[in-house]
């Protein structure tokens, strides 16, 4: 299936032409509630995170184990919201904060190397895929964000998968971290801890939210490419 992806004559020409007529507004504005405002608007449920103060995080927890990387609520997942009003307020009150998005409910997100997600993506634009919302942070990954598959009508019909990334567990899965139901990612614009810099959007949430089954194959290959590992198999049985 790789060799099928994006290795037509010219494409990393189109690629690169991409990247450099894509809009710089969404990574460059310096309207943090707009920006939130249209990622609540895309369908992703906010809720307030840590953020940077000095050389720590802003939470009391001595030695956190992910400076800015949290909420700061431990009701995160109720409270997570896309109330514009709620929003407003809390962008307003905590001029500071970042913001996670909880996955699982609406959406879910396939969190892979920067390496792998930059040619992934180039791959599968070359091959007209449709990719949704793309998010790249200071600490070296790239955030695919697609429709979830955590939250069946029928709850016995739901699969756990192998690839499911808990927030505790995100040191466990070094290639392709999938967050599904009872998980989070920061969402742009977020502040690291200073070496690491910021959370921007490479594609804005304006886009669609694609099937993530649409660009696994993709996304694992390059993972095992970048990391040196075999393939990861689809991790989601589908019933025929």
């Amino acid at each position: 299936m790789g060799a099928e992806f994006g290795h037509r004559s010219g494409g990393r020409g189109r690629f690169a032409q991409w990247m450099r007529r894509r809009p710089r507004d969404t990574a460059d504005a310096p309207d943090r509630e707009a920006l939130l405002l249209a990622a609540a608007a895309a369908g992703l449920p906010l809720s307030p995170a840590a953020h940077p103060s000095g050389y720590r995080c802003s939470c009391d927890r001595v030695g956190c184990p992910t400076p800015a990387r949290h909420p700061v609520s431990f009701a995160w997942q109720t409270q997570s919201t896309t109330d514009r009003s709620q929003i407003e307020r809390w962008a307003r009150h905590q001029p500071e904060a970042n913001f996670i998005t909880a996955t699982g409910m609406v959406h879910d997100v396939l969190d892979v190397p920067v390496e792998a997600g930059r040619e992934a993506l180039r791959r599968l634009l070359e091959a007209g895929v449709e990719v949704g919302p793309v998010a790249e942070s200071g600490d070296g990954r790239w955030l695919f964000f697609t429709l979830t598959r955590g939250t069946p009508e029928d709850e016995d019909e739901w699969w756990p998968c192998e690839l499911d990334c808990h927030p505790e567990t995100m040191d466990e899965h070094p290639g392709l971290r999938w967050h599904c139901r009872g998980s989070y990612v920061l969402v742009p614009p977020s502040r690291l801890p200073a070496e690491l810099g910021e959370l921007t959007w490479v594609r804005g949430p304006e886009q669609p939210l694609p099937d993530p089954l649409t660009l696994l194959a993709v996304l694992t290959d390059e993972c095992a490419r970048v990391t040196g590992g075999e393939p990861v198999p689809l991790a989601w049985p589908l019933r025929g």
